[in-house]
């Protein structure tokens, strides 16, 4: 009897003890389940808020720029050519030479210009001679009808005043030398006119031979720097001006205190340049930035390149900026001073509307479609649909939609990387700045 009751105790505790070990298992199994799924504890109706980042509506200076590449040129740049022909006698410059506007720089050797000098001196000295002879046959023949009408108005008073006591002969032969008299005064003045006019001649041959020989000596006309010597000394120069032959020049005249830049605008920012305007040229070689101005454009579209020539002057005082050096040059297109702008990640573009994701007052996404303006590679000019204190989400809205809550973490454009991402269940951070706290703290 007492053996079956141990052996009955035994088997009811044995079997009392499987089931506390199940009944503990079971326990440990659904405490996991629940830990790891934290969505079994979650209270029904409640929503769990996304993180995103977001960006406040500013104001800002925008301006939209057009980077051209170009490489400087002179002002101005000539070939010096001979305007007569000879022979180099002496160059006083060579290339890299300063020179100044009306500075000898050449002669030539031109030995027919002698004889032609001495003979159109000759040639007006005869004309003065003659001009000085024919101005005395006036005087002459003044003289002579000074005193044939003197000698015809004494007859004639003395006709009128006695009748009888001259013959009528004698009164007519004495007018009739008054009126050989007068022409021969106009005959000596026309002559003396032609003698005159004569001089005159001789004297512009001889300006222009002495003309001709000033060509010999060759001048700059303008300041500037040898850029390349063409001749020597004892070269046959020919004149520039005689068409029929290759005339050589002597030197190249670069004028380079100021440097001229020319840029190919495209034809969409052809409207939007401004005669004035000042510019940034960045000049890679010497890794320097100078100020230079919009001076003038050809007004016309290239029909092949669809560009049209812009000039941009720049002073060259010091001689740092070399003829053929390349420069980048950023021409400002526009300007919006103080406008109302969005970071252009906030942008996007649906159905031909411009769309933003705004946070409204209840911490809930809310769509906006905008106007937008001037737009630059970092901001969006925006022109109505926004106002001023709101708050744009920025970067990847993919998985958000209208009125999902949402906590706003105020980030710049740089910082959105792995923002706007859903968190794992259970790991959700919410994020306050300075002005959640304060809208949390006011409940």
């Amino acid at each position: 009897m007492n053996k079956s009751r141990k052996a009955f105790e035994a088997t009811f505790y044995a079997l009392l003890a499987g089931y506390g070990i199940l009944n503990i298992s079971c326990s440990v199994s659904s405490g996991g389940a629940r830990a790891n799924n934290p969505a079994m504890n979650a209270q029904p109706g409640m929503e769990k808020p996304l993180t995103v980042a977001v960006a406040k509506v500013k104001r800002e200076d925008l301006s939209q720029s057009l980077t051209l590449a170009a490489e400087f040129r002179p002002m101005q740049e000539i070939d010096l050519h001979a305007k007569v022909a000879g022979y180099l006698k002496e160059i006083r410059v060579d290339v890299g030479a300063h020179v100044q506007q009306g500075q000898v720089i050449a002669t030539l050797e031109v030995p027919e210009f002698r004889s032609d000098l001495t003979q159109a001196a000759a040639a007006r000295k005869r004309s003065e001679s003659e001009t000085l002879r024919a101005r005395s046959e006036v005087q002459r023949a003044q003289s002579v009808y000074e005193a044939a009408k003197l000698t015809y108005e004494r007859l004639s008073n003395v006709s009128k005043s006695r009748p009888n006591l001259l013959a009528q002969q004698e009164v007519d032969d004495a007018l009739a030398k008054l009126h050989v008299a007068e022409a021969q005064v106009s005959a000596a003045k026309a002559a003396l006119t032609v003698a005159e006019e004569q001089a005159h001649v001789q004297e512009a041959a001889e300006a222009r031979v002495k003309t001709m020989a000033e060509y010999a000596i060759i001048t700059v006309p303008f300041s500037g720097v040898i850029t390349k010597r063409f001749a020597d000394k004892g070269a046959m120069i020919q004149a520039g001006t005689a068409s029929q032959t290759q005339a050589m020049p002597v030197v190249r005249l670069s004028e380079v205190d100021h440097l001229r830049l020319v840029l190919p605008v495209p034809e969409s920012a052809v409207p939007r340049i401004r005669i004035g305007e000042t510019v940034a040229v960045k000049v890679p070689t010497l890794n320097q930035t100078f100020e230079g101005r919009v001076a003038r454009f050809s007004g016309k579209v290239d029909p092949s390149t669809r560009t049209m020539e812009t000039e941009v002057d720049l002073p060259n005082p010091r001689f740092l900026l070399k003829p053929g050096m390349y420069a980048s040059t950023e021409l400002e297109l526009e300007r919006r001073p103080n406008a109302t702008t969005v970071p252009v990640q906030a942008i996007t573009r649906k159905e031909g509307k411009t769309m933003v994701m705004l946070v409204n007052q209840q911490r809930k996404l809310e769509p906006r479609e905008i106007v937008i303006g001037l737009e630059t590679p970092q901001s969006v000019e925006v022109i109505s649909g926004l106002d001023e204190d709101a708050v744009v989400v920025i970067g990847n809205q993919s998985q958000l939609k209208p009125g999902m809550p949402v906590e706003a973490k105020l980030s710049s454009p740089g910082e959105m990387k792995g923002i706007a991402k859903t968190a794992p269940a259970g790991t959700i951070k919410t994020v306050q700045t300075p002005s959640t706290a304060a809208a949390k703290g006011g409940r």
